[in-house]
């Protein structure tokens, strides 16, 4: 069953995070990771619980393949990037 990483970021370093899109990508993609959306224009209808800024889906084989991702020692050098230059909110959550 496929997961999908969703991140909601608010970059406040343009520069500093275009080298972690650099580097994160073919780390997702080496885990199965497929870009799905990557800060496209949005459409909100609706913001009872959060208004988003700009979301990044993407997908994964499965659950294991998503976390494996977000765990790995590949990712963590490059992780900083984005957590200081950037606010976010990352969630993991399995497909239908």
């Amino acid at each position: 069953m496929s997961a999908y990483l969703i991140v909601d970021t608010k970059i406040e370093n343009p520069a500093a995070y275009e080298e972690y899109k650099k580097l994160a990508k073919p780390i997702a993609e080496k885990f199965g990771g497929i870009y799905r959306a990557r800060g496209g224009e949005m459409d909100v209808r609706e913001t009872e619980l959060w208004t988003p800024t700009r979301i990044v889906i993407i997908e994964f084989p499965s659950m294991k393949n998503a976390q494996a991702f977000v765990d790995s020692g590949e990712y963590a050098p490059v992780k900083p990037l984005r957590t200081k230059n950037a606010q976010s909110t990352l969630l993991l959550v399995e497909g239908c």
